[in-house]
């Protein structure tokens, strides 16, 4: 037995008052006190416990259960004996109940362990407690939910967590009979409170895993239960959730950008089984751009918001861009993944740079799957939705600029953004050249955001940008007579870029380079000799002497070309021409092209 240097014993105080720091009343005869450095004594205790703890009542249970959380040395196998008797005790929950809606124990593990006396009581016993007990428990939950609204700081995560597990099986258990107005008083008491919407979407996700879960086997009985759970919800409340939602999203994402997560992540996982039309309108993807442009997060938790939004988008059918009829949602949604898209380029950017090679590499997976979505929205027919990815797009190739070797994803990447890129510069039948307008001019400045494309593709990658073009340049001339006027231009235009996308010290792009000076003399040969600068439009008119003299150089290289071009620019396909407009430009290219001859 321990010396009374150790154990003191002092009698007669009130069940469940402590004597001091260190004592702890096992009822209305004695309190114990111990030294922190003595386990004989707690020992002795937990003996005595064991064999007497039926017969305990839950407050002296309760304080043994303080003092095994504030011992220095740890719980024992014997103190986890003695939880699970606890709950067992027929009592204890009731005890254990009150000190939750009190807020009596300021110990997180006596909490925590509070909680998991309720927990299994509600699991396992719900069905034999009585009208009054089941209110005594939903009135403990609501007691103590109110009680975080007040306080100052939040409870430890792992609380929290363990608190929303009981709402959820509570709400599992009497949503269809006893509490169909759970989630109507939960937000009435919750409000925009940050630490009450904290655990009103830890809740969510709770129920979600009880209710929705397929990763986990329910009997034939809970399956059925679960169908009847979601059916009424669908009928009574989900509405109501996601406006919450909405209101949640849009108050905290600048002050709180834990919580937009959280709420990402419950709409990622509810989207599934609800009416995506509450989810797929134009409220919530304007109010995700401004989300995730305002949102102040580290870039490993800035990629795991992103990772949340697109598990949304893709599950209410986003991603479908070609089965969306709405263009200005479209354009909208365009947005939204551009700004993503950028976010995860800053964030692989920041990692790369410090060397987080792990967190770089999933920013980078993240990246790279959302180049399908990418390509979707830059190639779609209307330039404006095209237009709002042209920055996600730039900030990629910059990333795969960096790097040495580009696997065989990436190259399919770039070349894919290739084709779209040549693609998208390609006049609509539409255009007025005679009359050009608006609609003309904004078609003028996107294509100058294509060309940064194109620059941007052929630092990346110049093979592939010179192969490329070659190949659909040497297509479509092969063709000129029966081709449209856009596909003759734009196989024109991108053989006229390649030579600021490729550039040459003073022009000289027929010297150095073999590969590359071979096949811009191979098309410029077939150019000049192809006949096609007696096409009838005056696009390509244009386009065909603008080209011509930004290669001038070639003609010092084959000479035996010149009097051919010399005659188109003095007949009736250049200074002749029928328009005013090309008649005046071949005259300033003429004198230009003249001079690099002398």
């Amino acid at each position: 037995m321990a010396s009374t240097g150790d154990l003191l014993w002092n009698t007669r105080l009130p069940p469940g008052i402590c004597c001091g720091t260190r004592g702890f009343h096992l009822g209305s005869a004695l309190c114990v006190r111990f030294r922190s450095s003595v386990s004989l004594p707690f020992l002795t205790l937990v003996s005595l416990s064991a064999s007497v703890s039926l017969s305990l009542s839950a407050s002296v249970s309760l304080s043994l259960l303080l003092f095994l959380s504030l011992s220095a040395s740890g719980s024992p196998p014997q103190a986890m004996v003695y939880f699970e008797q606890l709950k067992e005790s027929q009592d204890a929950w009731e005890v254990c109940a009150e000190a939750l809606a009190k807020g009596i124990y300021s110990d997180d593990h006596v909490k925590f362990f509070c909680f998991q006396v309720l927990e299994h009581q509600i699991k396992y016993r719900h069905g034999g407690l009585s009208p009054a007990q089941q209110q005594l428990i939903r009135e403990t939950l609501m007691k103590w939910l109110q009680g975080q609204l007040m306080n100052s700081q939040p409870e430890k995560p792992f609380i929290r967590n363990k608190a929303a597990q009981v709402f959820a099986l509570t709400f599992v258990m009497e949503y269809l009979t006893h509490w169909p107005k759970f989630f109507h008083d939960l937000l009435s008491l919750v409000g925009l409170n940050p630490h009450g919407v904290d655990v009103y979407l830890r809740t969510l996700m709770a129920i979600d895993a009880e209710v929705v879960d397929r990763d986990i086997l329910h009997s034939p009985e809970e399956v059925r239960r679960n169908t009847l759970i979601k059916d009424g919800m669908r009928e009574q409340v989900i509405p109501s959730l996601v406006e919450s939602w909405y209101q949640i999203l849009g108050a905290y994402q600048q002050s709180h950008p834990e919580i937009t997560c959280q709420c990402l992540e419950v709409v990622g996982a509810y989207v599934s089984w609800i009416d995506l039309n509450l989810i797929a309108n134009d409220r919530y993807v304007s109010l995700s751009v401004v989300s995730l442009s305002v949102v102040s997060l580290s870039v490993v938790n800035k990629t795991k918001l992103v990772e949340s939004l697109c598990q949304v988008l893709q599950s209410a059918g986003f991603f479908n861009v070609d089965q969306e009829e709405d263009v200005d949602f479209l354009a909208k949604f365009s947005r939204l993944v551009n700004g993503m898209g950028q976010s995860l380029v800053l964030s692989w950017t920041k990692l790369a740079k410090g060397g987080a090679v792990k967190e770089a590499a999933e920013a980078l997976r993240a990246l790279e799957t959302k180049v399908p979505l990418l390509l979707q929205l830059l190639v779609h027919d209307d330039d404006d939705i095209s237009a709002n990815i042209v920055g996600f797009c730039y900030d990629y190739l910059n990333v795969l600029k960096q790097f040495p070797l580009l696997t065989d994803q990436q190259k399919t990447h770039v070349e894919d953004i290739m084709l779209a890129v040549m693609k998208k510069l390609t006049y609509d039948e539409e255009y007025n050249f005679d009359n050009e307008g608006e609609d003309e001019a904004m078609f003028v400045e996107y294509r100058k955001q294509l060309k940064m494309l194109l620059d941007r593709l052929a630092q990346v990658s110049p093979d592939l940008l010179l192969e490329a073009v070659g190949r659909v340049f040497n297509n479509t001339i092969q063709r000129w007579q029966t081709a449209s006027f856009m596909e003759v231009e734009v196989a024109i235009r991108l053989l006229y870029m390649l030579g600021e996308a490729l550039p040459a010290s003073h022009g000289a792009h027929f010297s150095g380079d073999t590969a590359k000076t071979s096949a811009l003399q191979d098309m410029m040969r077939t150019l000049v000799s192809s006949g096609l600068s007696g096409y009838q439009h005056t696009s390509v008119s244009l386009e065909f002497f603008e080209t011509v003299v930004r290669y001038d150089k070639f003609f010092l290289v084959e000479p035996q070309h010149i009097p051919i071009v010399l005659m188109s620019f003095l007949d009736h396909r250049g200074l002749r021409h029928s328009s005013p407009k090309v008649r005046s430009r071949v005259a300033y290219l003429f004198s230009r092209f003249v001079k690099t001859l002398q």
